[in-house]
Formats: structure tokens, C-alpha cells, sequence
């Protein structure tokens, strides 16, 4: 059963971001609770600056899970990334996201490579700047296993990485990966922009998909752009995925409308019989 998820921000410098949920993590999930959501989603600062006890706690007192945890505040604050060509600099980012992997691991949740993937430096080798984040990858997706977690790869739009920016792009990437256990992330606004069949590279991406930001044309919640999610939910449905979609959107025009917008466009689409379209 695919289940529903909001995000919750802990970073002062990511406010702006698209997070529904700000600042206090127990006002996060008493609010996700509210609305009716199964889980959060929870954007760290780092996960030193999590109390393991205090998230057990909230989550069990409001029926919630945790349905993955984000990494991106390692490029946000540090500018870590898997890619950076100082090696040192790549080790740090790799012990920021085992951090992650860890914590995250420990409630039955998949931590997120987004932004800290980084891009090829202007003059460098693209591939050798892809073989660090394949050293990476190779390095992170084991320790995620252990913990019987996938880690989630997150291909980005053009204007935030210059790596993989389709699902063709990342599956290609990943079947060069020693681990089996990297799964994607499909984040539909930014296959809005880059896929031009946005259902068939669900469907392409099959067993593979390993996690959904639920996002409109627009990033703000579904149902307020002009995504058509009809051939989406036949897709994921055709794929058979089973796992989270997550509200990773602006608070427009704020988070409580956000996720109202956000319930109501799942349960329509996910909580009832799923279209069935031509492949």
C-alpha cells in the first residue's frame, strides 16, 4: 500500500525550501498527524542534532513513521558533496551521509542523496568526477543494507546538477554501481522538467523506484499547478510500488493549506482504485 508523507525542515537556512513544515519537529508531527498523513519526512540539519529517544517518542505518539530522512543540509551548510574534487573534502561528505544512513536506518527509513551528489566541476573530467560519486555510492549503499534500508539517488533538473538528470541517465549510472541496494527517487517536479513521458519513466524505472516526492509543475502540492496525475498513479500502480510519496513543496501560500492540498490530491489518487490508461 503506498503511503503518505510530509515534509518536516529543521534547518534555519533551508526556510525558504520546499518543506511544508518548519523549524519545530513535535509541532511537525502533530500537525502531519492532523491532516491525516502516515509519515514525515525529516530535513536534518545534521544527525548529531537528532535526539533518537525524543523522534521514537513523537512518532509513536502520533501514530506516525518515518518514511525517509534528507542529506542535503551537508551541501546547504558545509557545501559537502560526494563529487568535490578534494579528497578529504569527499570523506566529509561521505561520513555527513553515513550519519544520516545510521539514524535514519535505525527507524526503518532510507536517507536521501540529493544536492550533496554535487556536479562536475567546471574542468574536470566527468568521468572521473563519476567515478568518485560511484566510490561514493559503492561505499554508502552497503551501510544502508546492513540496516535493511535502500539508499535513494535523486536525479535533479539541469539547474541544480549536471550529473544525472533523467531516469534513463541515473538507471544507465546505477547498473555501473558494485551495490545493488541505490534506488531511485522520483521527484515529479523535477521530471517535469526534464522527462518527457514523466509515466513512462516510472514505468521504466520499475523495481528501481525506491521513494516519490510528491510535487506539482509548480512545486507547490499537488493539485496546485497543472501536473496531470492520472497517468502517474497508473504508472506507479503498473510498477507495482508499494512505498512512500512525500510532499517535498513550498508552504504556499502556507503549510497548513499545503497539506490539506496534499491529503486530499493522495487520497484521491492513491486511496481509491487507480486509473488504468493504455500503456
Amino acid at each position: 500500500m503506498i503511503r503518505c508523507a510530509v515534509t518536516v525542515c529543521l534547518v534555519p537556512e533551508a526556510r525558504q525550501g520546499p518543506f511544508v513544515f518548519h523549524g519545530d519537529l513535535a509541532e511537525g508531527c502533530r500537525r502531519a498527524a492532523a491532516h491525516g498523513f502516515d509519515g514525515i519526512e525529516i530535513f536534518p540539519a545534521d544527525a548529531d542534532d537528532l535526539d533518537g529517544m525524543e523522534v521514537r517518542s513523537l512518532l509513536r505518539e502520533h501514530g506516525l513513521r518515518l518514511a525517509a530522512m534528507g542529506t542535503g543540509a551537508g551541501w546547504l551548510r558545509r557545501r559537502l558533496s560526494l563529487t568535490d574534487p578534494d579528497p578529504h573534502e569527499r570523506m566529509r561528505a561521505r561520513d555527513f551521509v553515513a550519519a544520516v544512513v545510521d539514524f535514519a536506518g535505525g527507524f526503518g527509513a532510507p536517507a536521501i542523496i540529493g544536492s550533496m551528489q554535487g556536479r562536475v566541476p567546471e574542468g574536470h573530467d566527468r568521468e572521473e568526477v563519476l567515478g568518485w560519486l560511484r566510490e561514493g555510492l559503492d561505499q554508502l549503499g552497503p551501510r544502508a543494507n546492513a540496516l535493511e534500508v535502500p539508499l535513494l539517488y535523486e536525479p535533479l533538473n539541469r539547474y541544480e546538477t549536471n550529473l544525472f538528470n533523467t531516469v534513463d541517465e541515473a538507471l544507465a549510472f546505477l547498473g555501473t554501481l558494485r551495490t545493488q541496494n541505490v534506488r531511485l527517487l522520483l521527484d515529479l517536479f523535477h521530471m517535469n522538467i526534464e522527462e518527457n513521458d514523466i509515466a513512462g519513466a516510472i514505468r521504466r524505472a520499475g523495481r528501481h523506484a525506491g521513494h516519490v516526492h510528491f510535487a506539482d509543475t509548480n512545486r507547490n502540492a499537488i493539485g496546485m499547478g497543472h501536473l496531470d496525475v492520472a497517468p502517474i498513479a497508473a504508472a506507479l500502480d503498473a510498477i507495482g510500488y508499494e512505498g512512500w510519496v512525500s510532499a517535498e513543496v513550498r508552504p504556499r501560500p502556507d503549510g497548513e493549506t499545503a497539506a490539506a492540498a496534499t491529503i486530499t490530491s493522495f487520497r484521491k489518487w492513491f486511496r481509491s482504485e487507480p486509473p488504468t490508461l493504455p500503456c
